[in-house]
């Protein structure tokens, strides 16, 4: 019901055109194949695939499709990263730091960069150049349309 009332507003607009509409987050690669997609909105809680694994497929496969994710799943970790934040156990164990380190680093960067959050402080050194795309994803375009 919210699919088709999205759909439906989105195709309102003169510049939106949605060319397909999926209740399942593992077809969604096979119609990024079939169409020029531009956007792909995405659930985090979706049947057969979840929108975040989704969305890191598609960019290894489509590194030009944006990929949005709207929700209301309220699961607090999830609530993190959509406001910016990514868990410092994850940092720490890939770069085999404690937490609590991974934390003040953070801290720092944020301060010197005179950045308002983690993602403030990351726009703020993307648009300087100092962001290189993870090694296991290909980077991805600029033109944000």
């Amino acid at each position: 019901m919210v699919r088709d009332a999205l759909a439906s507003l989105l195709s309102l607009e003169d510049d939106i055109e949605v060319v397909a509409e999926l209740g399942r987050g593992d077809l969604v690669l096979a119609a990024a194949h079939a169409h020029e997609v531009d956007v792909a909105l995405l659930d985090i809680e979706m049947p057969g695939q979840d929108g975040i694994s989704t969305a890191a497929e598609l960019a290894r496969e489509h590194p030009r499709t944006r990929s949005l994710i709207l929700t209301t799943f309220g699961r607090p970790g999830y609530r993190r990263c959509a406001d910016g934040q990514a868990t410092a156990a994850e940092i720490a164990a890939r770069l085999h730091l404690s937490e609590g380190t991974v934390r003040n680093y953070v801290s720092t960067a944020i301060r010197k960069l005179g950045a308002k959050n983690r993602a403030d402080a990351a726009r703020i050194a993307g648009e300087k150049g100092w962001l290189q795309p993870p090694r296991d994803r290909p980077e991805r375009g600029r033109d944000v349309g």
